[in-house]
Order: structure tokens, then C-alpha cells, then sequence
């Protein structure tokens, strides 16, 4: 691509100074191909430009015709083809020919698209990066839907793009509207276009049903045809710029109540494209009253899989495990996630609810489904306090296996250090048990010892054992050690006035 000065001198230079391209090229500082180009698109027949024979002459027919067969053909496979030929020039000489022959396309006029309002909205999904969860790295998505006539904007933020998303997406925009407009526009996703061959389409099963019950009329739009939902490409770039830009956000459900929030402020107050003389939020309020109303009831969004359980009591869905009771081990299972719970059935019996988590190898229990394990197998209740002091304090394995190369019991080990675990906490936990093995005392006392001295060392008070009720003056009150030389004294009076008594 050239200016548009250049281009103007160029043409200014051989229409009225009659100059020739090699002139022009020269005069103006670029390569004469460039001369060429530019006079041939403006009418400027090739052969009146042809200062000498050229090699591509002969060829020249076959090129014209092949290009307007295949006006998108490369260059460089059309140099190959003249090549088969006896075509001997270069390819980069041979580009700037192809460029200059190659038929223009025709502009498209469009129609500017008005609707009525209530009438129509446009959905789309955008992709903005990824989002750190703990261990696991997420797919950050936006849901996107916008009113036609107002541009009154919903947006919504999910870790996919499954069809339980897209359609609580849709829920709760309709929610956020009051109504739902008559006819929704949608690209062709696989959430609403299954298959399609020309004007044959094949909707989403889910998707018809979602849209019978709120009564509107799902809409994709022709294959590479992006304009006809401009209104909700416009509001993903808008979104981008004006919201999503240097934004810092805590997580998910920050973020999610920053964008309602946005919604609702300042991409309210913008002007309507429909009516300069209105705002976005006030046009929705003429627009509010001639959307659909909604049903009474809300369809059903859950996300539906089908789960094989092995043999512990766990259920794997999304990088984590959801616990079950263990009576349902070795069986085939049906999960239904949503945005904020995971539910576990067994055909139509519910057998755990457990908030979801967005994390990755996590375990979501519920202390019934273990307790009732550890009764029927007294030997899972040790592994269990194995498995929970590796995860809070991975250190103690070392210190269990050198009680085992001592050949000293490992179960009262580790109950003991369970109840320190429990009394002190893992840090505490982790830098005795650290210490110990490092100064060669790898034993429970030792351990105990360090946790205690610094414990006196920092000045603070002994851990509050379980049982004490819940009061927090009693929680919260310190009790020094009393010396125990005075109760020598004590013993030594009780000597001495026996002693007096026996003279």
C-alpha cells in the first residue's frame, strides 16, 4: 500500500504531464511496478504502459482467464502453474503482475438495519484471556447480549462456553431486561447451529427447547455475514476498551460485579445510535415495556455428565473430586454442575450437593461420607490421617519414615501428630517437624518439645483444647503454670512437725 498523496502524484504525472511510469517511478521514489499498478486500476490500459516486450506476454491469456476463474488463486501457485508452462521469470517479479491483473472486487453496499424495539437482540461470546484459580489456569469468556433498538448491554463472565453457561447467559440477561426480545441473533456456534448446509440448518436440540420456553425465535445469521449482528461485535469492542482495559478485579465474582455494575452506569449513559437526542438508558426504558414477558418458571440449565466412580468415594468432574458415599463405589453416576453447585445422583436419588470449585485437584468432602468410610474400615481411618498430614504438612513423611527405619510404631505417631496439627496449625507443625530432623531428634517428643519452647519464646498462650465450651472469655483466658517448689515446701513442713511430734 502506497499514501494517497502518491497515488494522486502519480496520476496528476501521466495525465498531465504525460510523463512515462519509469519517469514517475524515478521523480517520486518508487518502484515502477508500483507506477504500473496504480494506472491500471485507474483504467490505463496495460499495453498503452508497456515501454518493451516482456516474457509474461505470451502468458498473459492463460493468466487473465485463470484469474477470473479463481480471482483468490496466490500468486505464488499461479507462478507455478505459468511456470509448467515455459514461464521462466522470477517469482517476485512475477507478484507485481499477478497485483496488477488480479480483478477488483466489488464493493457491497449494506443497508443500515433498524429495528423496532423490543424486537430483536444479538448474542455473541468473546474470549479475554485466562484467569489464574488457585492452581488451575481458566479460560476467561464474556457472554454477551445486546438489545437492538436501545444497545442496552448485558454482560456476564464464565470459565467456558458450555451450554449450561450460554444459557444461565441468557437467564440472566433476560432477567436483567425484565423481558426477552422476539427474536434473538446468534453466530454459528455449536451451542445453536449443530450443522448447516446453505439455508439448511440444524439447530441445537437444547437451544429449541430453551427457546419455546421463553417464546422467542432463535436466529443464526449467514455464514460470514458478521454484519448482520454489528450492534454486538461493536459492544465487544466497546467492552474491551472502555471496560475490560487495565481493569484489577479479585476474582471471577469481582470482576462479574463490576461489569453489572458498568452495565448499568456508564454503558447506560452513552448516547442511543437510534436517537441521538436519547441516552442508551433511556431508550430501554421505552423499550422495557415491549419485550416479552417471561414464564413463570425457569428452564433448566445444569450442565448434564455421566461419571464412572472407581473404588474410593469420589466423583471426578472439571480437575476436582466431589465426595460420595462410599455404598456407591464401581458405579456409573450422573453429575449436574451449574455455575455455583455440583450435584451428584444416581439415577433420580440425590446423594451430595458440594459448592462448586474452579480450583484443580481439589477435594470437596462432606465429613458424613468419610466418617461412615473410616467405621467400616478401621484401617482407612489411619490412612486417612496419613493422607490429610501429607497435604497440610508434606515434611511429616519424611519424619515418618525415619520412625519406621527405627522400627518405632507409626500409628500413635500419627495421631500425635494429628493433634498437634489440630492444636497448633501447619506451620507450626511444619517448622518443629522440620527442625527435629534437621538437629537428628526425628521423634514425636522432640517435635512436641520444639512446638512448646516456641511457643514460650513468642509469649503466647497454650492452644485451646476442643472441648471447651463455646464462650469466648473462657476461650480467650490465659493460665499461667504455677512453680511447683512451693508444694516442696509444703512437704517439708509436713516432715518437720512430724519430726516435732515424735520428740
Amino acid at each position: 500500500m502506497i499514501p494517497d498523496e502518491t497515488e494522486a502524484n502519480i496520476l496528476r504525472h501521466h495525465y498531465v504531464d504525460k510523463w512515462p511510469p519509469g519517469t514517475i517511478a524515478t521523480t517520486l521514489g518508487v518502484h515502477h511496478e508500483t507506477v504500473t499498478r496504480v494506472l491500471s486500476q485507474n483504467g490505463v490500459q496495460p499495453h498503452t504502459l508497456a515501454t518493451r516486450p516482456s516474457m509474461v506476454t505470451p502468458y498473459l491469456p492463460f493468466i487473465l482467464e485463470t484469474l477470473k476463474r479463481h480471482p483468490q488463486l496466490t500468486a505464488k501457485r499461479l507462478h507455478d502453474m505459468v511456470k509448467e508452462r515455459g514461464y521462466s521469470g522470477k517469482p517476485d517479479h512475477f507478484r507485481g503482475i499477478v497485483a496488477r491483473y488480479r480483478p477488483r472486487p466489488t464493493p457491497e453496499a449494506y443497508f443500515r438495519l433498524r429495528t423496532l424495539p423490543g424486537e430483536q437482540a444479538q448474542v455473541d461470546w468473546a474470549h479475554f484471556g485466562k484467569l489464574r484459580v488457585g492452581r488451575a489456569l481458566r479460560t476467561l469468556w464474556a457472554f454477551v447480549m445486546v438489545l437492538s433498538y436501545s444497545r442496552q448491554i448485558f454482560l456476564r463472565f464464565y470459565f467456558g462456553q458450555s451450554m449450561s453457561c450460554f444459557l444461565a447467559g441468557h437467564q440472566q440477561a433476560f432477567e436483567s431486561f425484565g423481558g426477552c426480545a422476539r427474536v434473538l441473533l446468534y453466530d454459528n456456534l455449536k451451542s445453536a447451529v449443530l450443522e448447516r448446509q446453505g439455508a439448511l440448518i440444524r439447530f441445537n436440540p437444547t437451544l429449541i427447547a430453551f427457546a419455546n420456553h421463553y417464546h422467542y425465535e432463535p436466529r443464526p445469521v449467514a455464514v460470514a455475514r458478521g454484519n448482520e449482528k454489528g450492534r454486538v461485535e461493536r459492544a465487544i469492542r466497546y467492552i474491551r476498551d472502555a471496560f475490560f482495559a487495565a481493569r484489577t478485579f479479585s476474582d471471577i465474582d469481582d470482576l462479574n460485579a463490576q461489569a453489572n455494575a458498568w452495565c448499568l452506569t456508564q454503558a447506560s449513559e452513552r448516547k442511543c445510535p437510534e436517537d441521538a437526542t436519547l441516552t442508551v438508558h433511556q431508550a430501554f426504558e421505552r423499550e422495557r415495556s415491549r419485550l416479552l414477558p417471561l414464564p413463570s418458571d425457569a428452564f433448566p440449565t445444569d450442565d448434564r455428565v455421566e461419571v464412572s466412580v472407581g473404588k474410593t468415594p469420589y466423583v471426578r468432574f472439571d480437575l476436582n473430586d466431589y465426595s460420595i458415599p462410599h455404598t456407591h463405589v464401581r458405579r456409573t453416576l450422573v453429575v449436574l454442575a451449574n455455575q455455583t453447585s455440583v450435584r451428584i445422583l444416581d439415577k433420580s436419588t440425590l446423594l451430595a450437593t458440594h459448592p462448586r470449585s474452579y480450583d484443580r485437584d481439589q477435594q470437596a468432602e462432606h465429613p458424613e461420607h468419610i466418617l461412615a468410610l473410616a467405621e467400616r474400615k478401621q484401617q482407612a481411618r489411619a490412612q486417612r490421617g496419613l493422607d490429610h498430614l501429607a497435604r497440610a504438612v508434606p515434611v511429616t513423611r519424611d519424619l515418618l519414615a525415619c520412625l519406621a527405619e527405627r522400627g518405632l510404631p507409626l500409628g500413635s505417631a500419627t495421631a500425635a501428630l494429628l493433634r498437634l496439627l489440630e492444636s497448633y496449625g501447619p506451620a507450626e507443625l511444619e517448622a518443629a517437624v522440620a527442625q527435629a530432623i534437621a538437629s537428628d531428634t526425628p521423634h514425636i517428643h522432640a517435635v512436641r518439645q520444639i512446638i512448646e519452647k516456641r511457643r514460650q519464646e513468642s509469649g503466647q498462650p497454650p492452644p485451646i483444647p476442643v472441648a471447651l465450651p463455646d464462650n469466648k472469655r473462657v476461650r480467650e483466658l490465659s493460665v499461667r503454670p504455677h512453680d511447683l517448689r512451693s508444694y516442696d515446701q509444703l512437704t517439708q513442713e509436713k516432715d518437720d512437725e512430724s519430726n516435732n511430734s515424735k520428740h
